[in-house]
This record gives structure tokens, sequence and C-alpha cells, in this order.
């Protein structure tokens, strides 16, 4: 039976895995024509990494397959056996099957016969989301050791758009979709203490909203599902096809980080100068940072947030649910974010605008290594 007396719990470590080599904005503009100058540098994404071959679409690794990449780098640098897991949370909107659920084959390769098995499916806010829940499970003392993963593939969504398509012809709206996203999974290690162990006065606050109830989705992934019956879908020109609402993702997505912000400062009676870190990836590109003064961010919070904000959008480009457990590992390993800083982990997600933020104290020191696993 869970313990009645609250277990601090401990996130270890961290770990990553990028699918292929880079792919620079010079290949795509081969594959699928250009963009102009400024709109790359709005975008601001230099590189990605893809699961699949660009130039053919063949596919390399699988989303469950990066999962269990970063896990195990993860469990390497924490020294866990993956035996010693029994909570595992992934978060993913790019499984490779319906069902069962891809956390199920995440625990299939790390080779575990039986192990509480958790997935979030809300992309950018599901890592934060799924690393609340597992702590949860810790603290009471439902579960000791757990790893929280989020796993995207979405490079076979961009697929169809120029494969066998004249560069030319690429539409330009297909050109941009094509340029920001990337592929990865990143993930950590929790580790719950002694019963009793609790800081009485908290450890972590969470909080997530959606501010998009009354919008149209800023995002959408449609085809495969149940809005339509499958021999309408099976008509259609491309099967499963991504939207995306260039707009107003640039307009209302800084509103709603904003929002997230103010929330999580409300929650944890912190300022904005008092986080040491702030993972909040794409935090940094144009379209997110032109809209503070509209959105209401100070010029002092946004000088503040400019050397404390975490991201690595120029390199892996958006993730989804990978996207802050990648740039958490890029920051923990490069020391960013270092033992006794205040974090915070902020997600905002397009597809109905949500935002989910955890406030933490770091407590892993810089790991001794930071080399890839294949997958």
């Amino acid at each position: 039976m869970p313990t009645l007396e609250p277990r601090h719990v401990s996130i270890l470590s961290t770990g990553s895995f990028l699918p292929g080599d880079p792919i620079d904005n010079a290949t795509l503009e081969r594959l699928c024509g250009t963009l102009p100058p400024e709109v790359l540098d709005n975008i601001q994404v230099r590189q990605r990494h893809w699961m699949i071959e660009p130039e053919t679409g063949h596919h390399t690794t699988g989303t469950s397959t990066m999962a269990t990449a970063a896990a195990r780098r993860a469990l390497a640098r924490a020294d866990i056996d993956p035996a010693d897991i029994d909570l595992l949370v992934v978060s993913s909107a790019s499984p490779e099957y319906q069902l069962p659920a891809v956390v199920t084959y995440v625990q299939e390769q790390l080779g575990l016969a039986h192990c509480a098995s958790i997935e979030f499916r809300a992309a950018c806010t599901g890592f934060v989301q799924g690393l609340d829940y597992a702590r949860r499970m810790l603290a009471d003392g439902t579960y000791r050791t757990a790893v929280v993963i989020g796993a995207e593939a979405i490079s076979p969504l961009l697929v169809p758009m120029y494969l066998g398509v004249d560069p030319d012809l690429v539409r330009m709206r297909d050109r941009l979709v094509i340029n920001s996203f990337g592929d990865g999974a990143g993930a950590v290690v929790l580790r719950a203490g002694e019963p009793g162990s609790a800081d009485p006065n908290g450890e972590f606050v969470f909080g997530t909203a959606c501010l998009g109830g009354d919008r149209k989705p800023g995002m959408q992934i449609v085809g495969g599902g149940t809005h339509a019956p499958v021999f309408d879908q099976a008509k259609r020109k491309r099967l499963v096809e991504m939207k995306l609402d260039v707009n107003g993702t640039a307009t209302f997505g800084p509103k709603v980080f904003v929002a997230g912000m103010k929330d999580m400062l409300a929650r944890t009676g912190l300022t904005v100068a008092e986080i040491d870190a702030c993972v909040l990836p794409e935090g940094n590109a144009d379209y997110f940072t032109a809209e503070f003064d509209a959105a209401g961010v100070t010029p002092e919070d946004q000088a503040v947030l400019a050397k404390n904000i975490v991201e690595n959008l120029a390199t892996v480009g958006a993730t989804g649910s990978a996207a802050v457990p990648l740039a958490l590992d890029e920051g923990w390993v490069q020391g960013r974010v270092r033992p006794g800083d205040q974090v915070l982990l902020l997600a905002v997600e397009a597809s109905r605008y949500l935002y989910a933020g955890l406030s933490l104290r770091w407590e892993a020191p810089a790991p001794k290594e930071s080399g890839r696993v294949d997958a």
C-alpha cells in the first residue's frame, strides 16, 4: 500500500536520442523549394533530425525505438538497471500503431515483462504532464523508480508534401511545415526517497490548462481517426495530413506562454528573476519574442528570460512530445541546468493552445559523458 508519509522525489538524469544525421536547410531547399530568408530567420530552425531518409521516405527507426534509446541513455547516466523500473510513462502523438500503446513496446525493448505503463497523448505538453504524474506516484510510495519519455516521429507526415513533387510546385505553406519539424526522444529518470523525506514546504509545483476551447485548432493531424467513415477517408489525397494555422500559432501561442508563466509564478510565489533556468522550447524564436510586449511581458522580465531560457529549436526543430526533454537534456549536459537551480519546465501545445508547467529544484550533478545511443 502507498505510504502516508510523502517521499522526496529526485530527477537523477536525462537522456536523448536524435535519429540520423542532421538535415540542413540547403538539403530541404533542394527537396521542396525555397523559403524567403526572412521566413527562415523567423522559424529559426537551421537543422533537424528525421527518422526517415529524406530522399526516399524510407523509415530508419521508429517512435518506440527512439524512446527506448533515450531511456537507455538516461538509465546509464543514473547507473540504474532497467530491471529497477517499476513505472514507465511515455508521451507521444505519433505512435507506430493505434494499439497497443507505444509505451508497451518501450517496455518490451527494455526487457521488462512486468511494469506499470502509462501513456499520455498531448504532444508538447504531454511530457510535462507525464512527469508530474510520475512524481506524484513516486511521492506517495506507489512506485519507487520511474522513467518518463517524450518521443515524436513527425517526418513521416512530411514526406507526402514533397516526395515525387517538383520542388518548385511544393506549396509554400507545406515548405513552412517541412522546415519547422524534427523527430527525436528525450527521457528522465526519477527515484523516490524514504517515507517522510519530502520537504513539507513542497518540492514540485504543477499547473496546466487549455486556453483554446473557443478557438479553432492551431494545428491538426487529420486522418486515421473516427471523425469520418473509413471509406470516405480513403478517398482523400493524403490519408493523414497535418494542418497548421501559422498566423494563429504565431500570435496566440506567445499569449498562452504568458498565461502559463503567470499561472506558474502565482502557484510558486516566484518571480521571473528567481527562475535560474526556464526550459521553454521555441522560447527564443522571433515569432515568440515579437509578441511578448503585446502579451504583457515586461521589458525587465524579457531581459531575464533572454538569459535564462533553455531551448534548442535551431538544431532539432519543433519536436512535439520530445521538445521539453530534449531541451532539458541539452541544458543539463551543457551546464545551463545545474544543482541548486530553480527550474521551470514550460510547454506550449498549439493544437488547442494548452500549456503545462512544472517547477522544481534541480539536484542532479553534471553527467560524466554525453554520448549518443544508436537505435
